[in-house]
């Protein structure tokens, strides 16, 4: 722990020279999507990007984690998808870092997927606005990481259309390669048809137990099956990954020393240099 801690102080990590855009997406439920965009997300912000975590899912998770203010009368990113409004107006800046910001998510999240279908472009909402928000910031972001719903319907579709980069949660669990055809073809068909930069980055596995060979067994067959996409880093299973949250904070500033937030640090670590120019 003292040798990767000392590792990673001693690391400047690259900045990208534009904005990678990811989306986390898994169609599972209780892989780690929002735990992973939020400590991700906290951990580069933590290394000097300028980051922001847009909160798709209307259980609004991400939201209460950056300690951000999302009740149900907040403009939220349902008023930038179905009103128009500029993104400009709605993100807040959360209480964990100084360069880290979010869009919030509300409860009337859950009705857009209806309120969509009649919209136009109704694929391409969210991506108009975040372009146009990052031409117009006038200082430049690093990332923007893109928090999904577990289902694939037009907020999902939205964040693919949006993103250039998806990134993948996976637990190592029995289950965890179960969906994951079907969630990789429905990438592949938004590549197809709605978004051709679209690309399967990085893949995360997430509540890795060593105790446990099944644990190892799974992570043997995702490395063997992607070799390029999954980091060496393994987040493990851990009491203050899971505690964070309930005090509106992610894991690197609720407990920075942790085996949970170190993991997070040397994942999003990773994630910096793979986008760094060769």
């Amino acid at each position: 722990m003292t040798r990767r801690r000392r590792i990673l102080a001693g690391e400047d990590l690259p900045l990208p020279s534009a904005p990678r855009v990811f989306t986390v997406a898994n169609q599972k439920g209780g892989v780690g999507k929002t735990t992973t965009t939020v400590n991700l997300a906290a951990a580069l912000a933590r290394s000097g990007a300028r980051v922001l975590v847009i909160d798709l899912d209307p259980q609004g998770n991400a939201s209460t984690a950056l300690g951000v203010e999302h009740r149900s009368d907040t403009v939220s990113v349902y008023d930038v998808i179905i009103n128009d409004e500029p993104m400009a107006d709605v993100i807040q800046k959360s209480p964990e870092f100084e360069a880290l910001y979010c869009l919030p998510a509300t409860i009337h999240l859950a009705g857009a997927e209806i309120e969509l279908v009649s919209l136009v472009a109704r694929e391409q909402r969210l991506r108009t606005a975040l372009d146009k928000f990052l031409d117009e910031s006038p200082e430049p972001f690093h990332y923007v990481i893109i928090d999904c719903p577990p289902s694939l319907g037009l907020l999902t579709i939205n964040a693919f259309v949006a993103a250039r980069e998806v990134l993948i949660p996976i637990q190592c669990e029995y289950y965890a390669l179960e969906g994951l055809s079907q969630l990789l073809n429905n990438i592949k068909l938004i590549e197809r048809h709605l978004n051709p930069a679209l690309t399967v980055s990085t893949i995360l596995l997430t509540m890795y137990d060593s105790r446990t060979n099944l644990a190892n067994q799974v992570a043997a067959e995702v490395r063997e099956h992607f070799p390029k996409e999954v980091l060496d880093t393994l987040i493990p299973r851990s009491v203050r990954i899971s505690e964070a949250p309930s005090y509106g904070q992610s894991v690197i500033s609720y407990d920075p020393s942790s085996p949970g937030s170190l993991s997070y640090l040397e994942a999003a670590a990773e994630i910096a240099r793979r986008g760094a120019p060769a």
